[in-house]
């Protein structure tokens, strides 16, 4: 018989988010515990959270779920980044601060997500590592539940919680806003949290808000329309179409401005498992959590995220497909059917070539259009675990989880998201220089290096301008790239979802 193993207790003394107390193993005997080893910046780690939540309502008298934050990146150790992050994905069960992986490694981990399953009398009963758990944990948990109830030793008395949203609650007219599309016709925000869109003037004046403001995967004209968590958008001008990389349902949506109609254009709503490079019927074919797009003549270019691939649709055919990535997780260059990226999260393009952040690596790609295409680092680490702060040429480049890129002029600007800065990349010369912003998260509008930022992860340019989704500072940021002098768009009127009425919507956007 195989040796029962007692799980590790916690530290003392360890921070703790989502509760106003430390919790131990040993208070929690009589419940099943989950513990999920993650790290915020994690597209697998965040694809988990779905299916630990649905454990948690199910299992709401028994189970106990608490979250492991085992950082991976310098800026993620930092407590009140976690706290922000668990605002952003809505997480409700206590969160262990794992400073200098000690956890991790008492429980010998390997792997981002990693669920350590420990039963009601405080042994690791298993251990599931990676996503798509959700029946088995379900089927083990009903059956220690079972088990230790027939014992009569099962605590059926819920944990009382304090959570970080209870104290601080997200009441900002945008919530974590991922990214923003500067066209002809006005802004688009991705108001991610808030699971809609905001199409405003340049002067910050509401044009309209594109979904209800809730989670939910509904089309239908902008007042029944539903989202979750959307990212990234591209512009059709001659159509006024605006296409949007709807992340959380795994879909790509499609705005008709003129008819006020949003409509699935790809994906079923449901992620794919599959990260084999494969095509298909756009709307048959399940998508791996899209984070941004941008639209070259009739076809979609897709950085889809969870799959570690970019992805082509065209628009004609409507089929979708893999252009280049194995699937797997890393950074490897060459020909389109060998190279490998690591979680893509932003695209741009000069129309020949595609520009990606490739966050997990921190490394920008460029990424050739036609058959005989390569892909080829510009400046970054190229390493799962190469990152830092560091301006220079090529390979010497540090950059930390870079989520936004644009292309102007022959030069990138880039968020480099967890260091808190905008950067600019000569895409010749490998060149890759600090602009905006000191590596402090904060939130000054100054010029430059004295203006600060939080997570910034989104850019876009407009005559002059240039527009930053500011993350975890709610806001969008305008850089006059003449002086280089960072202000804030006010909004006025735009209020959270259910919050307030907004004022009447402007149906001439021209005007």
């Amino acid at each position: 018989m195989t040796p029962r193993v007692r799980a590790p207790e916690f530290p003392k003394n360890y921070p703790w988010l989502n509760t106003d107390k430390p919790l131990s193993l040993q208070q929690l005997r009589g419940r099943v515990v989950i513990l999920d080893f993650w790290t915020y910046c994690c597209i697998n780690c965040l694809h988990v959270l779905p299916d630990l939540k649905y454990l948690e309502e199910k299992y709401a008298n028994s189970l106990t779920v608490i979250g492991v934050h085992s950082a991976k990146f310098d800026n993620e150790k930092e407590i009140e980044n976690i706290r922000q992050a668990i605002l952003r994905y809505d997480i409700e069960h206590p969160v262990l601060v794992d400073s200098g992986l000690r956890v991790w490694q008492s429980y010998a981990v390997r792997a981002y997500p990693t669920m350590m399953v420990i039963s009601p009398d405080g042994y690791v009963v298993d251990y599931f590592s990676g996503e798509g758990k959700r029946e088995i944990l379900d089927e083990l948990i009903n059956q220690l539940i079972q088990q230790y109830e027939q014992q009569g030793s099962i605590n059926f008395q819920r944990i009382k919680l304090t959570l970080e949203k209870q104290s601080q609650p997200l009441l900002t007219p945008l919530a974590f806003p991922g990214k923003v599309l500067a066209t002809s016709v006005g802004l688009f925000i991705a108001d991610t949290a808030h699971h809609r869109i905001i199409w405003t003037k340049f002067d910050g004046e509401v044009l309209q808000i594109i979904g209800v403001g809730k989670a939910g995967f509904v089309d239908g004209d902008f007042e029944a329309a539903t989202f979750s968590t959307p990212q990234g958008m591209t512009f059709d001008e001659g159509n006024q179409i605006l296409y949007i990389a709807d992340t959380g349902n795994h879909a790509l949506r499609q705005v008709d401005l003129g008819n006020q109609l949003v409509r699935t254009i790809a994906g079923t709503g449901i992620q794919s498992r599959n990260i084999r490079p494969h095509c298909g019927k756009a709307l048959e074919t399940p998508l791996n959590s899209p984070w941004d797009l941008v639209k070259i003549k009739g076809n979609l270019w897709i950085a889809i995220a969870g799959s570690h691939q970019l992805w082509k649709m065209d628009l004609e055919t409507h089929l979708i497909g893999t252009y280049t990535g194995t699937g797997a997780e890393a950074c490897f260059d060459g020909e389109l059917s060998e190279s490998v990226f690591a979680q893509p999260s932003g695209i741009t393009s000069d129309g020949e070539n595609l520009y990606i952040a490739d966050s997990e690596v921190s490394t920008i790609r460029s990424v050739g259009i036609g058959e005989s295409a390569q892909v080829k680092s510009i400046c970054g680490g190229e390493d799962l675990y190469l990152f830092g702060d560091k301006d220079g040429i090529g390979t010497e480049v540090r950059l930390q989880h870079c989520l936004g890129i644009e292309y102007i002029d022959n030069s990138l600007w880039i968020a480099d998201t967890y260091n808190h800065k905008i950067k600019l990349v000569d895409s010749q010369s490998r060149n890759c220089q600090t602009i905006l912003g000191d590596t402090q998260s904060g939130f000054i509008d100054a010029k430059g290096t004295d203006a600060r930022f939080f997570e910034p992860s989104g850019l876009s340019y407009w005559d002059s301008y240039l527009y930053i989704a500011d993350t975890n500072n709610h806001a969008i940021r305008k850089v006059n790239l003449s002086t280089l002098e960072v202000t804030t768009m006010e909004l006025p009127g735009l209020c959270p979802p259910g919050i307030c009425i907004p004022p009447p919507l402007i149906q001439n956007h021209r005007s």
